[in-house]
Parts: structure tokens; C-alpha cells; sequence
């Protein structure tokens, strides 16, 4: 009587997964007894090396208005250097470069989608300051301007050197 392949291959496996089925039976029906256990204590007590933690209050962070001298020097400046940018990365398309940021890149297409790029970095930049700002991260409020300030500045300087 001819045998197939499947048939060889099935066979030695369904007897070893049948075997291991028994012999795990044995262990399925092991179960503790609670009535064995020991009673849970009546209470429990911290360590005696332990003691309660005390609150600690925290000094209130120097708060200031969202719209003061510092940040409109830093959202003025962050918007002059992203028209800035704008001005020179859109010269630089027009006499053939190519845009270096994979993120600008999808809106160098056309004029108009270039200026909504910039002008959505200069109003996003506001925005995480003002999340910040509103979340009592003061120093983070200012990082956020100045951060970009100099990514702008910096492609500014690179497409100015190398057009």
C-alpha cells in the first residue's frame, strides 16, 4: 500500500504530541488546598526602618505673562529668520537646488506651500511655547524659540554660503 509523505511526517509528530498531552494530565490536576495556607495577618505594619514620607512643598516658579519682552524679541527674531529662510530656500529652488529638509522637501513644490511651511513653523513654535508656557515649563517656553531660531539661522547661513 503506497504512503504518502504528509502520512510519514504526521505520524512521528501526533505520537509525540499525544504522549506529551499525557504525561502534562498529571500535572493539570495538582491544586492546592486553601484551607492549608496560612490565615493573611490582621494588619499589616511597614518595616520598622521605614518611615512615612512627608510632603514636600516646592517652591512656586517665578510665573510671567505669556506675551512679555523676552518672548516677543524671540517669536520676532524666530519670525524674521523663518522669512528669511523662506526667501532664501525659494531662491535656491528657482535657480535648480534642492531643498536638504525631508520635511520642507514635500512642500517645495510651489510658492505658496513653501510660505504655509514657514509661516506653520513660526505659529507652531508659539504654540509649544504657549503649551509650555501654560504648563509652568518657563525655561522650556524660551528652549523652543531658541532652538529654532538656530536651526533657521543655520540654513540661512548654508544656503547663503553655498548659492
Amino acid at each position: 500500500m503506497p504512503t504518502t509523505w504528509l502520512g510519514e511526517i504526521a505520524k512521528p509528530k501526533t505520537a509525540l504530541l499525544l504522549v506529551l498531552l499525557g504525561l502534562c494530565g498529571p500535572a493539570v490536576a495538582q491544586q492546592v488546598s486553601f484551607s492549608l495556607l496560612p490565615p493573611p495577618p490582621k494588619s499589616i505594619e511597614p518595616a520598622a526602618f521605614v518611615k512615612p514620607a512627608e510632603p514636600v512643598t516646592l517652591p512656586e516658579a517665578p510665573s510671567h505673562k505669556f506675551w512679555d519682552r523676552e518672548n516677543s524679541i524671540l517669536f520676532a527674531t524666530n519670525a524674521a529668520l523663518c522669512t528669511a529662510d523662506f526667501v532664501v530656500t525659494r531662491n535656491n529652488l528657482r535657480n535648480g537646488g534642492q531643498e536638504l529638509n525631508p520635511f520642507t522637501r514635500v512642500f517645495a513644490g510651489s510658492t505658496a506651500g513653501l510660505a504655509v511651511n514657514f509661516a506653520g513653523e513660526a505659529v507652531g513654535v508659539a504654540g509649544v511655547s504657549y503649551l509650555f508656557h501654560k504648563t509652568g515649563h518657563h525655561k522650556l517656553e524660551r528652549v523652543v524659540s531658541l532652538v529654532n531660531i538656530g536651526s533657521s539661522a543655520a540654513a540661512v547661513t548654508f544656503d547663503v554660503a553655498h548659492h
